[in-house]
């Protein structure tokens, strides 16, 4: 579990995160919703590290993660496997070296571990004889899945996944979505998922907030967020028209 506590982000005198507090449970898929320049990147980095909170608490399980120091922090990062929006692969690189990149980073598995834990995680993703490609022979969607089986290599408690849907078509976003929940499910991972994606939300939005002007304001579940009242919230979801006539038909 992942658990923030009265979460404070400044830059400047402009006020990013006010007092943000969620859980995040494992095994399921925790949605971090809202507009551009919301608050929920920098809520997502803080989480992970690349930003010192101003005030409040990050745990992870029973550790305080941002009283940590630098070093303290490697333990737990060798824990968190991450998605980042467009995958960040490395092109000069063929997948199979950028799957066993975190390997080569954080362990000292023997050759043959590396290789055999490489093609368990392309095996994991629906990836086949793609080892010796680069990044720019493949499609969006099967880079995307190659940043997944990098995220996974190290069998990771904690999971996050920044946009992982930008870019893809709605048919190659919903197989991510399902890939990216099976293996939260499977592996009872904590998953934090960063995204604008409403798609994402109707298929796989166990937890969801939604932060709005550096605040969280409605926290739920795919099941309520169409009912809804908070206003905010539904000038988000139902911002385009057809989302709109789907609530008029609602009544």
């Amino acid at each position: 579990m992942i658990q923030v506590k009265l979460l404070n982000k400044f830059f400047g005198e402009k006020q990013v995160l006010n007092d943000i507090s969620f859980k995040y449970k494992p095994g399921e898929c925790s949605l971090i919703i809202g507009a551009s320049g919301s608050g929920k990147t920098v809520l997502l980095k803080s989480i992970v590290g690349l930003h010192e909170p101003d005030s409040g608490e990050i745990w992870y399980d029973k550790i305080q993660f941002n009283t940590l120091s630098f070093n303290e922090k490697k333990d737990i990062r060798k824990e968190i496997g991450m998605l980042f929006q467009g995958s960040a692969l490395f092109d000069f690189a063929t997948v199979e070296e950028n799957v066993r990149f975190p390997m080569d980073f954080f362990t000292e598995w023997s050759e043959e571990e590396k290789i055999d834990r490489v093609n368990f995680c392309l095996k994991r993703v629906n990836l086949k004889n793609v080892n010796s490609l680069f990044p720019n022979e493949l499609s969006g969607g099967m880079q995307k899945r190659v940043g997944i089986a990098r995220a996974i290599a190290l069998n990771p408690k904690y999971l996050f996944c920044d946009e992982p849907n930008s870019g893809l078509d709605p048919q190659t976003s919903i197989l991510i979505d399902q890939l990216i929940s099976e293996i939260t499910k499977e592996y009872n991972m904590t998953t934090i998922i960063n995204t604008h994606d409403m798609n994402s939300v109707m298929e796989i939005g166990d937890s969801v907030g939604f932060i709005h002007l550096g605040k969280l304001i409605w926290q739920g579940d795919k099941e309520n967020i169409l009912t809804s009242d908070c206003e905010e919230l539904n000038d988000f979801v139902f911002a385009s028209r057809m989302a709109k006539k789907v609530k008029e038909m609602m009544g």
